[in-house]
């Protein structure tokens, strides 16, 4: 991974001052690399019959839909309020400073499917967590989360306690 690693670049006080960005855009713009990224985000959850992957907005919707590819599995969208078109279930999460909603059909996930659910980033953990509390209030089985990255130092894993968590990149420190 450390070829990957070599292609994601720190991106000082974005969004605000004081944070250093991970900039994942070089790493897209290399199809090896993105074929090597997709593949190692899949591969730990292949043989577990995954159904469905779910990917969180904005920047799980790129590498989602590709692992459920390489899975053969479907692909479902959680976003921001106001997205989807459909009915939804809605999940409210704590930020450091304030909340956050997020959204997914009501008929998208199944009883009983078996789920992964993808994000390039893995912070503090609650966008995550959200998520996999909607997934489980429709009925769904969350199997792991996969994430391209993972910010150690924010202790988010502390959130998904209880999942097979994956990261196929991770920085003990900012």
């Amino acid at each position: 991974m450390d070829d990957l690693k070599k292609l994601i670049r720190d991106v000082l006080d974005f969004p605000k001052k004081g944070i250093v960005f991970k900039d994942i855009t070089p790493l897209l713009t290399d199809a090896g690399a993105l074929r090597r990224a997709v593949a190692a985000m899949a591969e730990p959850f292949r043989g577990k019959g995954i159904q469905t992957v779910v990917g969180a907005e904005a920047r799980g919707f790129i590498f989602a839909p590709m692992i459920a590819h390489e899975l053969g599995a479907g692909f479902v969208p959680v976003r921001k309020p106001g997205k989807l078109p459909h009915k939804t279930r809605r999940e409210t999460y704590d930020l450091e400073y304030g909340t956050d909603t997020l959204e997914i059909h009501q008929d998208a996930i199944r009883p009983g499917d078996k789920v992964l659910m993808v994000d390039d980033l893995l912070a503090t953990g609650g966008t995550m967590a959200a998520c996999c509390r909607m997934v489980e209030a429709l009925g769904g089985e969350v199997v792991g989360c996969s994430f391209l990255i993972e910010l150690a130092f924010l202790h988010g894993r502390s959130k998904l306690a209880g999942y097979h968590v994956v990261s196929q990149i991770t920085y003990d420190e900012p």
